[in-house]
């Protein structure tokens, strides 16, 4: 999609009216399917509202926080120009008050790029990431595709600190572009990352993804109009363990590897 067609969808997203066809169950937060009306094509389109009166209150994370933090990883992904995220914006209006409120994706589920399967079923081009057994006794992998998109999703969780980059958060849209939802959990000032998308740990990152860190870097230490939304959007501690968590992967230029420690490196479950 076009920066300009970025641009129309999230005005059309902040200001439509939306029209409520059903609760997605499986959602931890009130996670509503919302139809808007387009009226440059004259149809009806899909979006995702997730309101903050709907968020379920967390230890570690600031109540009603959660919507803000999915705009910001927006805004960071239109920062590094990697188009990975959904046009998401925040809207005070809505069926249920204040919330997020993002692009709907078609999901290709025929091409997933994470997936549970048998060791025999692996084929060329995937990483392994972890080795189990399931109830009844039957070897399986928990994989993901080694593609360019996902080494840039793999490095955009460990900037935004993902505590859940679960394989369903990873979709394919019909075109093929590679796209990742459901970045509540993200941008606290301690450790949290937790994904499974490790399988280039200890390995180099690539070098114009160095690159466009450098660039992000640079955006973070000067006032850029888009740095600024994100802090209108994340509280200051949090945009400067941004930058320190961008930093360290500048300097030690590799995909690092997970620590032993009492917090865990996947999300639960991963799928």
């Amino acid at each position: 999609m076009s920066n300009a067609g970025d641009v129309r969808i999230r005005s059309l997203l902040e200001v439509a009216e939306l029209d409520v066809i059903g609760h997605l169950s499986g959602a931890s937060n009130a996670t509503l399917a919302c139809s808007i009306r387009d009226p440059e094509t004259d149809s009806q389109v899909m979006c995702v509202y997730k309101p903050r009166r709907g968020e379920r209150p967390l230890w570690d994370f600031a109540n009603g926080s959660l919507g803000h933090r999915e705009v910001a990883t927006a805004q960071l992904d239109e920062l590094l120009g990697w188009n990975l995220v959904p046009p998401t914006v925040w809207r005070e209006t809505g069926p249920l008050g204040p919330g997020m409120c993002q692009w709907w994706i078609d999901d290709d589920t025929s091409r997933p790029a994470v997936e549970v399967v048998a060791p025999s079923e692996l084929t060329p081009g995937w990483l392994i990431v972890l080795e189990a057994q399931t109830y009844d006794g039957q070897d399986v992998v928990l994989a993901h595709e080694d593609s360019k998109a996902l080494r840039r999703m793999c490095l955009f969780d460990l900037v935004t600190n993902n505590a859940d980059r679960k394989g369903g958060h990873v979709l394919r849209d019909p075109e093929g572009r590679v796209v990742g939802i459901d970045h509540g959990l993200t941008f606290h000032v301690e450790p949290k990352v937790r994904t499974v998308l490790w399988g280039w740990a200890g390995m180099e990152i690539d070098q114009d993804l160095l690159v466009d860190l450098e660039r992000l870097g640079r955006a973070l230490s000067d006032s850029d109009a888009q740095v600024a939304r994100l802090r209108q959007l994340l509280n200051p501690a949090e945009v400067l363990a941004l930058a320190d968590r961008v930093s360290v992967l500048i300097h030690d230029g590799t995909y690092p590897v997970p620590e032993a420690s009492d917090h865990p490196a996947l999300p639960w479950p991963p799928m």
